[in-house]
């Protein structure tokens, strides 16, 4: 971030993998079954994450739509059976997971002080199960619906912008996703952008992110 005393007029977040939980592989291997050799199984993960981001680049469909096609093009690739209820079975997850154990108490500080939103990747059904198992209140819950694009494309993050009659620099943007957030948003010219480090992706050169591992390491820096 800019300054330690640089004060947002917005803290937004992703929602799913940052602050709600994302056990998409256990699911993954239920669907798969022993389809994938055990020593490969790692590339078959990665290789479906990287359709899922590829399907999201393409005009918007609904999220079920979306991890459905992205299996069924993963499982093409791999010469193995894809599932058509796959989608529903991906989709009823997202919907049942709740916060990341670090998520509630210091989610519920940083509201007290800022005004708390989401941008997310999903569509309005799955926030409206996600957000209050957050127990926080946020000023703006946006979604890939809503906007009609999902991140990493631009008018995702201008949705946001004009929803909130903002500007790059009224915020600070907290992912744990490189690719869909910061690195675009970066290109766009945010500059206040936050990598709640949780393993997901490499912290790339030249993007100036700020590392956290934790909400409370953020809240800290926010002067909470």
């Amino acid at each position: 971030m800019s300054t330690p005393t640089f004060r947002p007029k917005y803290v937004s977040f992703d929602c799913y993998g940052t602050l709600i939980s994302w056990p998409m592989t256990p699911i993954t291997k239920e669907l798969v079954g022993d389809q994938v050799p055990a020593e490969k199984w790692d590339q078959f993960v990665a290789e479906f994450r990287g359709y899922r981001y590829d399907a999201v680049l393409d005009a918007y469909q609904p999220y079920e739509e979306v991890l459905q096609s992205s299996f069924d093009r993963v499982c093409r690739k791999w010469g193995i059976g894809s599932d058509p209820s796959a989608g529903k079975r991906f989709a009823d997850g997202v919907r049942s997971w709740g916060p990341h154990p670090d998520v509630v108490e210091p989610l519920k500080r940083m509201a007290e002080h800022y005004k708390l939103v989401i941008l997310s990747n999903a569509d309005d059904s799955f926030l409206a199960e996600s957000v209050p198992r957050l127990e926080a209140p946020f000023h703006a819950v946006l979604t890939a619906e809503e906007a009609g694009y999902y991140k990493p494309r631009y008018a995702a993050f201008e949705y946001m912008l004009d929803q909130l009659d903002a500007t790059p620099d009224d915020f600070v943007h907290v992912s744990s996703h490189t690719r869909y957030d910061p690195m675009p948003m970066h290109d766009m010219g945010f500059r206040n952008l936050v990598l709640l480090d949780r393993g997901y992706d490499p912290v790339p050169p030249g993007y100036d992110l700020t590392v956290v591992k934790s909400l409370d390491e953020l809240n800290t820096m926010l002067g909470i």
